[in-house]
């Protein structure tokens, strides 16, 4: 099954945007829009540390680094906030907002997604338990090589130990576990796909899977 075209159009559009994380802060909700390359963790922190941010908004930030998305990920844990996405999360915003104690889509007529990057296609087993508590938190090793190696950009990684030339071995653009949530005049239709990166940024090539509810595998809360 394909993804509706509609989708197909926002996510294209979308990524032609993509830009350096900009913060902004709107009361208790701190908006994070943008690649997280880094440059704005610091900023990000600080807010955090004052105790009055309550949710992280993911608002289409399409990758970024293994390194940011470690750090965004760990200012998030140790506060204990709630993230949200608005629109479109992929890979480093995926690992950031998994962080979150609550992490939902949120609401309004926009398209959600959130793409999760895989190494290899999950198992109905491995689906069941991969992001599910502290199982949530260790998904980034597979891609991600001691601290002191070079940034890995949305499309490229490597695995550890591994030399950077065999970076494409364990990860390619787009190729991961896709959650979207789409409106309609009924409520929002939840769907979910593998994607093996051979689609590009044609999404509607990739493979939609049965009876994978994000609420059920904990990629979405309650």
């Amino acid at each position: 099954m394909k993804l509706p075209s509609s989708l197909v159009a926002v996510l294209l559009f979308a990524c032609l945007a993509c830009s350096a994380a900009e913060l902004d802060l709107q009361g208790s909700r701190l908006v994070v829009s943008g690649m997280l390359d880094g440059s704005a963790i610091k900023t990000f922190t600080e807010h955090l540390g004052k105790g009055t941010v309550r949710t992280v908004v993911f608002e289409d930030s399409f990758g970024g680094t293994a390194e940011a998305a470690g750090a965004y990920a760990d200012a998030i844990r140790a506060s204990g906030v709630d993230t949200e996405i608005r629109g479109q999360c992929m890979a480093a915003c995926a690992y950031a907002f998994l962080a979150g104690k609550a992490h939902r889509f949120g609401y309004g007529l926009q398209v959600n997604g959130v793409l999760l990057p895989v190494a290899a296609r999950p198992t109905a087993a491995e689906l069941a338990v991969r992001w599910r508590g502290e199982e949530a938190h260790k998904t980034l090793a597979e891609f991600t090589p001691i601290a002191a190696a070079a940034p890995i950009q949305a499309t490229e990684t490597r695995a550890a130990g591994t030399p950077r030339d065999n970076a494409r071995d364990n990860w390619q653009p787009e190729h991961g576990v896709l959650f979207t949530a789409s409106p309609t005049l009924f409520g929002r239709i939840y769907n979910a796909f593998y994607c093996d990166g051979t689609q590009g940024r044609d999404f509607s090539k990739c493979e939609r899977l049965p009876d994978a509810d994000p609420f059920k595998l904990g990629v979405l809360t309650p």
